[in-house]
């Protein structure tokens, strides 16, 4: 029987209690920066997880490729329910099966993949509180090298995705919020230090409220309580929220962060500033 979740986190301890156990699937998704604003590339992590370690049975989940559309005029655009299928059955996930990821950053590559799972209707999706460098700082094993033993792709029938439920923000949505005409809150995720000094202006109206704010540096967890409600109380009294950062990731973190203080009206810019700044120079903000 899969484990059962009871909140989209699950602590470090949570998951060596629980790891091992039928049905449990572990992923690594995390993804490697060089650069910032127009400037950042982006690499899938699958030599640092064979090289600097993983945590033990967890399966490599590649966000560049496998979990985004191809060929999209912005990266890390979020993939079709086929594609999506398809790279899920591939990591041995079956519709019955409890899904745990984390990253080796910050969390905003597990949250992304967090918030992928739930679009497509599956819920029983977690991400590991803290993320590896936790899990690894509190001295827990760690496997080096590739995943010992082949995965086995779960077939057609054993996974299927649910319809897609309206989680994601276009970019005439946030134009809508912009102009007052269908009112949100639009949070900025990105940090600074991923924007760098000299970029192209963000959304109008903005509040940012970014990973730096969200995650504690001392234990790269997701606050709680009243300091994780502190952080967003300026937007915390809209109906609605759209978030968003460079292409999508960071955003996760943010909307992660407001399920927890229990909110469900909020979307996620997947298009992010990669396609604003695409589609819309002349309407800037610094």
């Amino acid at each position: 029987m899969a484990p059962v979740l009871t909140s989209p986190l699950v602590s470090t301890q949570w998951l060596a209690d629980h790891i091992g156990a039928d049905e449990l699937v572990v992923l690594d998704a995390s993804v490697h920066t060089t650069g910032v604003g127009t400037a950042m590339q982006w690499q899938a992590a699958r030599d640092a997880y064979e090289q600097h370690g993983h945590v033990p049975g967890a399966r490599y989940a590649d966000l560049v490729d496998d979990f985004s559309a191809p060929d999209a005029e912005v990266p890390f655009t979020r993939p079709s329910a086929e594609r999506f299928e398809s790279a899920a059955r591939a990591l041995g996930i079956t519709n019955g099966s409890t899904v745990v990821v984390y990253d080796d950053s910050v969390g905003e590559w597990a949250a992304r993949l967090w918030w992928i799972f739930r679009a497509f209707g599956f819920d029983d999706v977690a991400v590991l509180d803290g993320g590896f460098s936790k899990w690894r700082d509190e001295g827990r094993p760690v496997r080096v090298g590739p995943l010992r033993g082949a995965v086995l792709p779960s077939s057609t029938e054993s996974f299927l995705a649910g319809e897609e439920r309206p989680v994601w923000a276009d970019h005439d949505r946030v134009l809508r919020a912009v102009r007052g005409e269908e009112p949100a809150a639009v949070v900025l995720a990105a940090p600074p230090s991923a924007l760098g000094a000299d970029h192209p202006g963000v959304v109008p109206g903005s509040t940012a409220i970014t990973t730096d704010d969200v995650v504690d540096p001392d234990t790269n967890t997701l606050r709680r309580g009243a300091a994780l409600a502190e952080v967003f109380a300026p937007v915390l009294d809209a109906d609605e929220f759209v978030t968003y950062c460079g292409v999508g990731s960071a955003a996760c973190v943010d909307a992660l962060a407001l399920t927890v203080l229990g909110h469900d009206q909020v979307k996620v810019y997947d298009g992010s500033l990669a396609e604003w700044w695409r589609l819309k120079p002349e309407l800037v903000a610094s």
